[in-house]
């Protein structure tokens, strides 16, 4: 399995509609990847003073790389990735992707 992890800040001006719109744009790629196991999209709520000022974030669970490089390599992944990118504060240079592997 893999867990890919999305960490951001939105900008100040990005209302919670788009906020919503974006996630749930993100989480319709489910329909049409093969692999996709699950996702968790949200706010974080982390009491812990590490958050390095990452306000907000998702996970998607893959089956495997493969799943995970579907995903990445889908359309409407980069449709959905560049409305993402224009909504975070600093644009790319400002979002964490990191992936885990199960084993």
């Amino acid at each position: 399995m893999i867990r890919h992890c999305v960490f951001f800040k939105f900008r100040a001006d990005v209302g919670e509609d788009e906020r919503r719109a974006i996630f749930a744009e993100l989480a319709a790629l489910e329909r049409v990847v093969d692999g996709w196991l699950g996702a968790c999209f949200g706010r974080n709520v982390s009491p812990e003073p590490f958050w390095r000022d990452y306000s907000d974030g998702f996970t998607i669970d893959f089956r495997d790389a493969a799943a995970r490089d579907a995903y990445l390599a889908h359309p409407d992944h980069a449709k959905a990735g560049a409305r993402l990118v224009a909504a975070v504060e600093g644009g790319t240079d400002r979002l964490l992707v990191f992936d885990l592997a199960d084993g």
